[in-house]
């Protein structure tokens, strides 16, 4: 640039009283047409729409902290909210389920307290303790013995049917053999028929034995005691047949049954009082036999 042709005016400038007094007066001129006729609006206006990126590119940095921050709480919260709705969701999922137990127990009792109510006799309400301490044995511990003047041989049924009967009595406590022992054995018979047999316990389940191939027994058919051994009453539901087999080359038919009671899990039972019969007449005497002189039997005996 070739200063030397350049006039003295600008290479110099005014005087600085005299740019002082052009800047106010411009400033004034300025803030007066503002303030009157709004001649800078337009201008603020395209100055920030100008400097608007570089105002985002300064503040992306903070705001992206703020994000980060914000992200790394969000997450931290959600932690802890996950956890604590699954320690609510565990307490909330054990007091259903012992609202559960509650409420079927409640149900055992209220329909035990029917089948006590349509009955005569004194039947007593007990509840289950525990199981036996024999692997191989199916028993019961009930909270019911000599107090409540329990005898061996009463039938224990639950709300759904026959559960055994009480073998042995303590001053406290009573011993309930189930219907699935090895060893214990039911008078039975068909409810739609009336067909009489034995039900036989094989450790675990039941079965009925030694029924005719002619015997009219169907699946699905209801078994019930017979009321013939003067033990347990008559009617009351045992089990039902699932499976009826049929083999030409064998002496009996074949009978799965399932028990109908809650054998294994039952938490209250009812001990019934056994069925009273006639006392069997007493068979009389034989006869003396009538010997003759020499010893032999007489005519009329031969």
């Amino acid at each position: 640039m070739d200063f030397a042709n350049t006039p003295s005016f600008f290479r110099s400038g005014p005087p600085a009283g005299a740019r002082l007094a052009m800047s106010v007066a411009a400033s004034i001129v300025l803030l007066i047409g503002d303030s009157r006729y709004g001649l800078m609006e337009q201008a603020r206006e395209a100055l920030s729409l100008a400097l608007y990126p570089v105002q985002r590119a300064v503040n992306l940095p903070a705001q992206a902290m703020r994000h980060v921050g914000d992200y790394l709480t969000s997450q931290t919260e959600l932690k802890l909210e996950n956890t604590e709705l699954r320690a609510r969701q565990m307490q909330m999922t054990a007091q259903l389920s012992r609202l559960q137990t509650l409420e079927r127990e409640l149900n055992e009792l209220r329909r035990m307290n029917e089948i006590r109510s349509q009955r005569d006799d004194a039947a007593q309400i007990a509840e289950t303790l525990y199981t036996g301490r024999d692997p191989f044995s199916y028993k019961i511990i009930i909270d019911k013995g000599a107090d409540a003047k329990l005898l061996p041989g009463q039938p224990v049924v639950d709300s759904r049917g026959l559960l055994g009967q009480i073998t042995r009595v303590q001053p406290l406590t009573a011993e309930v053999t189930l219907i699935i022992d090895k060893n214990q054995m039911v008078p039975v018979m068909v409810e739609r028929t009336g067909e009489r047999a034995i039900l036989y316990g094989y450790g675990g389940g039941v079965e009925l034995r030694y029924l005719p191939q002619s015997s009219d027994i169907k699946e699905n058919d209801r078994i019930v005691t017979s009321g013939l051994d003067g033990l347990f009453p008559e009617g009351i539901p045992v089990a039902m047949v699932t499976k009826v087999d049929r083999n030409a080359g064998a002496a009996f038919t074949r009978v799965s049954t399932q028990p109908l009671a809650g054998v294994q899990q039952t938490r209250y039972v009812l001990a019934l009082q056994a069925k009273q019969t006639a006392a069997r007449p007493a068979e009389p005497p034989p006869l003396p036999e009538k010997k003759t002189k020499g010893g032999r039997k007489s005519a009329d005996e031969e």
